[in-house]
């Protein structure tokens, strides 16, 4: 497995990793854009804009870690990929290229995520009611590490 920089040439193998992801683990949740319209974000607006790496594995693209700041702003791996490591190391490489500190949200109804998220060390420390997102699903925000008021004077 190797864990790479997005390129141009990656947008639309990101994408559709994005795609499968999304409507494996959340399908509850309605996508607020269509398959074409997610495919032109991470072309033109994600790889171009933020920082985005990839893990291949066998020569696919496996899954994706975008960066916008001190943002996590998306971990996606393709569901065949799942539960091998993966997420694990895409989450570590964000922790390293960030030691300062993370930020991300997640939906609420994304336990798994969330799961997965508190064992890395995020703590949740905010909730809302969905009218921050363009889905309208209530969501979470965690954020790594949790520095106490002693520690961030």
């Amino acid at each position: 497995m190797d864990l790479r920089r997005a390129t141009a040439a990656d947008a639309r193998n990101v994408a559709d990793v994005w795609l499968r992801s999304f409507t494996a683990a959340l399908p509850s949740v309605r996508r607020a854009h269509d398959d074409d319209e997610v495919r032109w974000w991470f072309a033109n607006v994600v790889l171009p804009q933020q920082e985005t790496w990839v893990a291949v594995a066998e020569s696919t693209v496996a899954g994706l870690l975008v960066l916008d700041g001190a943002e996590l702003a998306q971990l996606y791996l393709d569901p065949p990929w799942r539960g091998r490591g993966i997420g694990d190391q895409l989450v570590g490489l964000a922790k390293q290229l960030r030691p300062d500190g993370l930020t991300l949200w997640t939906f609420q109804v994304n336990e798994s995520a969330q799961r997965f998220y508190r064992r890395h060390g995020f703590v949740a420390v905010e909730y809302t009611d969905g009218q921050r997102n363009e889905e309208g699903e209530p969501d979470v925000r965690y954020v790594w590490p949790l520095l106490t008021q002693t520690e961030r004077t």
